[in-house]
């Protein structure tokens, strides 16, 4: 299920992989209000490193692929905007694609707006029609009520 509400509690947990492992294994772990500082390192270059500083902790870390590196940061920055109402970390030394317009969150976003957009046309439409379907109905019966009233006439003239 989806659901508005803020979660009690949110956290940044680093995990670590280990040579010929298919399973992951919890490294550290801290509560999203801790971060203080997100640093890219160098906003000029993909790189997969990125230092997390968090109230009484400085962490290095190391995604998997710089690709990697930028879908996390997209995520934490859109997670920090959401549910942190004060102190919210500082995004030093990324690449501007992080923060704004073109993130994954806004695409995302964008595709399920369309998404909306072409089920309420949808809905339009075939409102439109099973309008127009109602009243095809509504003068069909008119016309049998009709032929059926002709009809009754007939048989009432004709009985005589």
């Amino acid at each position: 299920s989806v659901t508005n509400k803020k979660p009690a509690q949110a956290s940044i947990t680093k995990v670590k992989q280990f040579e010929g492992s298919t399973s992951f294994v919890r490294r550290t772990q801290w509560m999203l209000e801790q971060l203080r500082q997100v640093n890219g390192i160098d906003p000029n270059r993909d790189s997969p490193e990125f230092d997390l500083l968090f109230e009484n902790a400085f962490d290095q870390w190391v995604a998997s692929t710089a690709s990697e590196k930028c879908t996390f940061f997209q995520v934490l920055h859109h997670t920090c905007q959401r549910y942190l109402t004060d102190k919210k970390p500082e995004f030093i030394n990324c690449q501007s694609k992080i923060m704004g317009g073109n993130s994954i969150l806004h695409s995302a976003a964008d595709s399920v707006t369309s998404a909306v957009q072409k089920a309420s046309q949808a809905l339009n439409e075939r409102g439109e029609r099973l309008g127009r379907a109602e009243e095809k109905t509504e003068e069909l019966k008119n016309s049998a009520q009709q032929f059926a009233e002709t009809a009754h006439k007939v048989r009432f003239w004709w009985d005589k």
